[in-house]
């Protein structure tokens, strides 16, 4: 699957949660800072799982968690891009060219 094809599925799914926060929140749709918020929350999950791959923690099931929330954070960057007007598969692009002239 494409990245455009990854970005209009994250952001199908962004609907549907502004659909369900305009019913059974405040009413109203999640600002982009309160996103970005959702994502440091997954960050943290995502550190967590880290620590019980590496054994720091203990856990179970550490190798589908860590798949999922990778997927949760994906998510969240595919979004916040979109939201932001990114073209995040060109920034990509320009910044592995510029991390591989430094590494020249």
């Amino acid at each position: 699957m494409e990245l455009s094809q990854l970005t209009e599925r994250a952001m199908e799914i962004r609907r549907r949660f502004a659909a369900h926060e305009r019913t059974n929140s405040a009413g109203r749709e999640w600002t982009r800072e309160e996103i970005m918020q959702g994502f440091v929350g997954d960050i943290g999950d995502l550190m967590k799982l880290v620590m019980m791959k590496a054994g720091v923690r203990p856990g179970s099931d550490v190798d589908a968690k860590l798949a999922h929330e990778l997927s949760d954070c994906l998510w969240s960057v595919l979004v916040l891009s979109r939201l932001y007007g990114i073209d995040l598969e060109r920034e990509f692009l320009k910044t592995m060219t510029e991390l591989e002239a430094k590494l020249d």
